[in-house]
């Protein structure tokens, strides 16, 4: 019988790279996708099959879904939507083309590559779509706000597509994942230098006060889980008979899961502004 076969974007580092070696382990035949050549190519070093997938070049998404196809004969059992970046700042500081941008990396690029993966999976009777969201698709935090945007859009576009292909044999399953050890923050940072111009701000004594530090030393307000935190919960999506429509990973997700549903808004504005 031949192996279950899964796309996984967003494999150079971090969530990516843990599921795809953990996917392997457990006997899926694994499509590693990045959006750099350079990690593709490192990818294969590592034995994985790795097409050039980035969200925010359409004509890879395209190419790279078609390498997938033409490599399992028109198969494929579970797509896995992973790897985004955020753009750090305060949403009047946010150039309308970052958010252009952010989005098309974060969702468009998303769906356009979920659109292109459906009529595979109706074709074969069934199939797995799995999202990675973030404890930022359910509450928002200051300075987080473009990033926010498009996990909140993420989950609502997920949650209407689950309601859509109920019947068809494809699940939608989303992922919240809360504070991960991953390399989120070196890429918020080329794209915080990229875009935001904070010297200029009419706030920039509280960049200095706050989102620097954030930024560049890190934060030490809690700990932070292994990618395969995630992993764990991904496989129960690939895997189980019925999958949950929506997954937490990490406590942080669960409590704030529990306080945006008990909590009145300036509450728990309140509560998340002192960290």
């Amino acid at each position: 019988m031949s192996k279950k076969t899964i796309l996984i974007t967003g494999c150079s580092s971090g969530i990516g790279y843990d599921a795809a070696h953990r996917l392997r382990e457990r006997g899926w035949r694994v499509f590693a996708a990045c959006r750099a050549q350079a990690d593709c190519d490192r990818l294969r070093g590592e034995g994985f099959e790795a097409p050039r997938i980035d969200y925010e070049d359409e004509a890879s998404i395209a190419s790279g879904l078609a390498e997938v196809l033409e490599a399992t004969g028109g198969r494929l059992d579970a797509l896995f939507n992973n790897g985004a970046y955020a753009v750090p700042g305060p949403v009047e500081d946010v150039p309308t083309e970052a958010l252009r941008t952010i989005f098309q990396a974060n969702l468009i690029g998303w769906h356009d590559l979920t659109r292109q993966v459906i009529p595979v999976m109706r074709a074969q009777g069934h199939g797995r779509i799995v999202q990675c969201s973030s404890v930022l698709g359910l509450v928002a935090m200051k300075w987080r706000g473009a990033y926010v945007a498009t996990k909140f859009a993420l989950e609502g576009l997920s949650d209407a597509m689950r309601m859509e292909l109920s019947g068809t044999g494809i699940a939608v399953s989303i992922l919240d994942p809360g504070p991960i050890e991953t390399a989120f923050r070196q890429n918020a940072i080329k794209q915080f230098e990229k875009w935001i111009d904070w010297e200029n701000s009419l706030r920039v004594e509280e960049y200095r006060a706050d989102l620097l530090t954030q930024l560049y030393e890190g934060s030490s307000k809690g700990p932070q889980w292994p990618a395969g935190a995630v992993t764990k919960k991904l496989v129960h999506a690939l895997e189980a008979t019925r999958p949950k429509p929506r997954y937490y990973v990490t406590t942080p997700t669960y409590v704030m899961g529990v306080l945006r549903r008990v909590l009145p808004a300036r509450a728990l504005d309140w509560i998340i502004s002192k960290g």
